[in-house]
């Protein structure tokens, strides 16, 4: 199979500590499901990049996103189509993965020093965030721009609606 340039930014967990050592600092961590992307999930992403000099997405296991409650048919696109969409995008330095509820053990390993979160999070509820303020780093919540969701987008698709 043709490998692509961008999917070299695709790590699997257990590579993650042998990577770190080859990206930028402040590196930036965040995390999350990015099922269909949207223009929401690229703003952010491009606002939590821009924070830091090198950024890590870990996603949510196919299983970990079936936990999370979204619907029966959530994701829609398995976990190694969701990297390569997030890997190609420009914001991105690295690309990892998560079975676990939360990416704590992820944060941990990677010792980031920015952790980014969506407006939907109080910082104070950000998994990982005091053991990244702890070890000098900052946490932010990035406000929404665009008022965009996976969810909607489905709900749009499935009642033929705009």
């Amino acid at each position: 199979m043709l490998s692509v340039a961008f999917e070299q930014k695709i790590c699997p967990p257990e590579q993650l500590a042998e990577r770190l050592g080859a990206l930028p600092r402040p590196l930036v961590f965040t995390n999350g499901c990015f099922d269909i992307l949207h223009r929401g999930h690229v703003t952010y992403l491009a606002q939590a990049r821009s924070l830091g000099a090198g950024m890590i997405v870990a996603l949510n296991t196919d299983a970990s996103v079936r936990r999370q409650g979204k619907g029966d048919d959530r994701p829609i696109n398995a976990l190694a189509q969701r990297a390569a969409v997030i890997a190609a995008l420009e914001s991105v330095s690295l690309v990892t993965w998560f079975d676990a509820d939360t990416p704590y053990e992820l944060i941990l390993a990677a010792r980031p020093d920015i952790l980014v979160k969506g407006g939907d999070w109080a910082i104070d509820r950000i998994v990982g965030g005091q053991e990244v303020m702890g070890w000098g780093g900052s946490v932010h919540s990035i406000p929404f721009l665009h008022q965009t969701s996976t969810t909607r987008t489905l709900e749009k698709i499935r009642s033929g609606t705009d």
